[in-house]
């Protein structure tokens, strides 16, 4: 099983792989899980890094699911939302 985001974590979404690197497109910032208080689905909370930085809630089990390869065959990406690479690669540098 895969490992769960925690509050802070920064990710990105797989088109991210569509768009310029250079910018914060598709990046995102996790808030939080929160519980849909009529059904008690489990939901993902997070914001956007970019535009006007809105914020969003999807179903967990959706922002956890693998990309589809059938409908995106040429994302190399795995899940739909993964852990930002490039902030570890920053985070790695600046404690050299």
């Amino acid at each position: 099983m895969r490992e769960a985001f925690k509050p802070g974590d920064i990710v990105r979404h797989f088109k991210r792989e569509t768009v310029d690197p250079n910018t914060d497109q598709y990046l995102y910032r996790i808030i939080g899980v929160a519980t849909h208080t009529e059904t008690r689905e489990k939901m993902m909370v997070y914001q956007a890094l970019y535009g006007d930085f809105g914020a969003f809630v999807r179903p967990y089990d959706m922002f956890m699911s693998e990309v589809d390869h059938q409908k995106y065959p040429n994302i190399k990406q795995k899940y739909r939302f993964e852990l930002n690479d490039e902030t570890e690669d920053e985070e790695e540098k600046e404690s050299q």
